[in-house]
């Protein structure tokens, strides 16, 4: 941990309202763009980014740099905000897997060849069908692709393992691939 995070931790833990407006700049636009891909109207994700603020603020005694990094910390709140917030806040939506389609029927090979080489169209088949995902895994696809967190930073972050991480960005690729070759039909 540097000196800097070493001296906003503590002055997080003083109440310090400098060291707060430090977080904020520090870490505020990759909280909010973590919540922002997972929740689209601009006034919820504005609601989710201030409530992960208020809780980072009140537990910062409970951060343990030995297990994470503070900005893996902060983004394990921002997580279970936003997964919190999309449950209770949602109407029910019937996801991919409810209709009965089976997404591991893929070869890793299709998988590949559907999502080819990233362009334009292909970006744009993606953001589409992550829209039929559940929160869970559009937040580990997200946090992937999007944010480059490895295997074990997502683990931290929704309190599993890297290899059950690993299993479900397999299976949830599967997923979109599936849900990309319907939206191409």
């Amino acid at each position: 941990m540097t000196e800097t995070e070493v001296n906003l931790i503590e002055g997080l833990l003083k109440q310090n309202r400098g060291a707060q407006e430090q977080m904020l700049d520090s870490y505020g636009r990759d909280v909010f763009a973590q919540i922002a891909r997972l929740i689209p109207a601009i006034e919820d994700a504005e609601e989710v980014y201030q409530d992960v603020f208020v809780k980072v603020f009140k537990n910062i005694r409970k951060y343990d740099a030995e297990k994470s990094s503070l900005k893996t910390w902060v983004s394990r709140i921002a997580y279970h905000e936003t997964i919190s917030f999309l449950r209770k806040k949602s109407p029910a939506v019937i996801y991919f897997e409810d209709n009965g389609i089976e997404a591991q029927a893929l070869t890793d090979a299709e998988v590949g060849e559907t999502f080819g080489q990233p362009n334009a169209e292909t970006v744009q088949l993606i953001r589409a069908a992550l829209k039929h995902l559940p929160p869970e895994e559009k937040a580990i696809i997200t946090m992937f692709y999007y944010e480059e967190r490895s295997l074990k930073e997502i683990a931290y972050v929704t309190e599993s393992i890297p290899t059950t991480v690993a299993s479900k960005l397999s299976r949830t690729r599967r997923k979109l691939c599936r849900i990309i070759k319907m939206l191409q039909s």
